[in-house]
């Protein structure tokens, strides 16, 4: 079958709308040159997909009442288990505060209030003070509906459902001259040349058994920029949000987050004793940290102390039914639509895997090592470290979606001409994504189900080298099979058999990647727990993993962590003094 190819050129290009690529939007329309035109793609529809729309539990921002930026910075270092990259996690907590008065003075979010008319901040786990802003439980559809709102209203072109498969690259090597994707309306290629790329495509970790993003969240992203060179880091941490909804195995709302302010609101975990376990694991009991909240919960499951389905329960009724329902609406009827009494009953939970820490190496301006390339959001690692904290997630998006777009703005107006792309570059990938067409068929769902086993089994919430080793080799013969596994020649238009394909070889490949990061790991950091390695190590010698291929080939090397602001056992006071932190982890 041959490929036809569109042409496309726009001056700055946005891949993805969730709240990275929407805030980009509009800084990039207030920072570029007059004239410029602004360009957004996404796998979906705008507003409609993405992980940000499926925030439940809030925005962390230090608002006063005790609290301070340098409080929330060493929330993050801490959190993130002393290998966040320092310049961006004070960059994330210092321009919050900014971006939450910029959503609700310019966005028009309203989010809930207390009776003096301040905004209202809830507790999160692993946080100092109470500083997450929501909006109820649905916090992420009402900030993703007011940035569509403002964006929509503007002269933004739209490429929706557009899938980006390729980073191309000039043909002089002189940086990135836009992107290859496939318009799933007609199955047609499309080359789009632009003078700057934000890659805001999220993560997606949806190559785990039980998983809370949506099915089409497949890291490709992360692994376009994998093959066009870029370095990623920090890849064996990903993040198990403690309480996934455990409704069995016959429905996709196994797996979805029950936010973590159930917990701040002093819910509590029960094993099938009717134990409350969690003090056993941390003095902070359920308000412990999500990667040690998980860890908990995945023993007693080892142990068989396991509620019909396999998980342990989750009550919130000693709070009064009448309270939680109020509160928690959302959940409470997201709840009931599978059987479960939130306010007044016990409701089955497993940990779920929930977000990626790493991602592609960038600076704080969210500039990659590829001239011309921006990223922000879940796909640039950096900022949460080892863990992050519930909150920073839409925090993060925010802050550097809308650097990112003042960035490219402002780099724009240097630039005189669109770059020339690499022609053999763009042959090669038509023909990797054309690769299963026509070809004998196969179970594409089976081989699915297969890989989100071997990533729960062996790469998931408790590891040892043995196992990710042994996942490796089962790795290699789900690829294989998947190559050997075609579609039907005909019609490519909307074949979703072709694009379930296309996100299984993209799992594949991060997948591949998450475990040699792991092997690469001797110790235990965060999200990263290796069972024959438990111990923390140093802390004053952190290093974080750097996966990048070359010649063909995945390296994994230990890059040194920089304490740029401040160094392990020390903390940070309001007037920028350090003082030795007593507690210090």
């Amino acid at each position: 079958m041959t490929a036809q190819i569109d042409r496309h050129d726009t001056d700055i290009l946005i891949l993805g709308s969730g709240g990275a690529g929407l805030f980009a939007a509009l800084h990039a329309q207030q920072s570029a040159p007059e004239g410029t035109k602004i360009t957004m793609a996404v796998k979906g529809l705008i507003g409609k997909c993405g992980c940000t729309r499926m925030v439940q539990g809030g925005y962390n921002v230090a608002l006063g009442g005790g609290d301070t930026v340098e409080r929330h910075f060493m929330d993050t270092i801490n959190g993130g288990k002393w290998l966040p990259d320092q310049d961006m996690a004070w960059r994330l907590c210092e321009t919050a505060v900014e971006r939450i008065h910029e959503l609700e003075n310019e966005v028009g979010c309203f989010f809930d209030r207390n009776s003096d008319g301040t905004l209202h901040q809830k507790a999160f786990a692993g946080q100092t003070a109470d500083r997450t802003v929501h909006k109820g439980d649905l916090t992420g559809i009402e900030i993703i509906n007011r940035l569509m709102e403002q964006v929509l209203s503007r002269p933004v072109e739209r490429l929706q459902e557009h899938r980006a498969i390729a980073l191309v690259p000039a043909k002089d090597g002189a940086g990135l001259a836009g992107v290859l994707m496939i318009d799933m309306r007609t199955g047609n290629f499309r080359m789009v040349r632009a003078k700057a790329v934000l890659m805001a495509t999220g993560g997606g970790p949806t190559m785990y058994r039980y998983h809370t993003p949506s099915g089409d969240k497949t890291m490709d992203g992360l692994s376009m920029a994998l093959r066009a060179g870029l370095p990623l880091r920090d890849m064996e941490m990903v993040q198990f949000h403690p309480t996934g909804l455990l409704a069995g195995d016959d429905t996709r709302m196994t797996g979805t987050v029950l936010e973590e302010g159930l917990r701040g609101a002093g819910g509590i975990l029960l094993n099938s004793n009717g134990e409350r376990f969690l003090f056993d694991y941390d003095e902070r009991g359920e308000r412990a940290t999500r990667d040690i909240v998980s860890r908990a919960i995945y023993d007693e499951m080892r142990k068989g102390k396991t509620t019909p389905q396999g998980g342990v329960h989750i009550a919130m009724s000693h709070l009064g039914p009448e309270t939680v329902a109020q509160k928690f609406a959302g959940m409470v009827k997201r709840c009931a639509d599978c059987g479960f009494d939130l306010a007044g009953g016990l409701v089955e939970v497993v940990p779920t895997a929930h977000y990626l820490m790493g991602g592609v190496v960038v600076d704080t301006d969210t500039r990659t090592a590829l001239p011309g390339l921006y990223v922000a959001g879940e796909d640039a690692g950096g900022a949460h470290g080892a863990n992050r904290l519930g909150g920073n997630g839409v925090a993060n998006s925010t802050v550097y979606g809308g650097i990112a777009g003042d960035v490219m703005g402002r780099d724009i107006a240097a630039q005189a001409h669109l770059r020339d792309p690499d022609e053999t570059v763009i042959a090669a990938e038509i023909d990797r994504a054309m690769h299963p067409v026509g070809q004998r068929h196969g179970d594409i769902h089976g081989l699915r189900r297969e890989l989100q086993n071997v990533m729960w089994d062996d790469v998931g919430v408790i590891r040892t080298e043995s196992g990710m080793t042994g996942a490796l080799a089962k790795l290699d013969a789900i690829e294989s099979e998947l190559m050997r596994t075609g579609i039907a020649a005909g019609g490519l238009a909307f074949n979703l058999t072709w694009h379930d394909w296309l996100n299984m070889r993209s799992l594949v490949e991060i997948s591949r990647v998450i475990t040699h990061a792991g092997i690469a790991r001797e110790n235990s950091r965060g999200a990263h727990y290796r069972e024959d390695h438990p111990e923390v190590g140093e802390l004053s010698k952190s290093y974080f993993t750097q996966a990048r291929r070359q010649d063909g080939s995945l390296q994994v090397t230990r890059e040194p962590v920089r304490f740029t602001i401040v160094a392990p056992g020390k903390t940070i006071l309001p007037d920028g003094e350090p003082e030795t932190l007593v507690a210090a982890e």
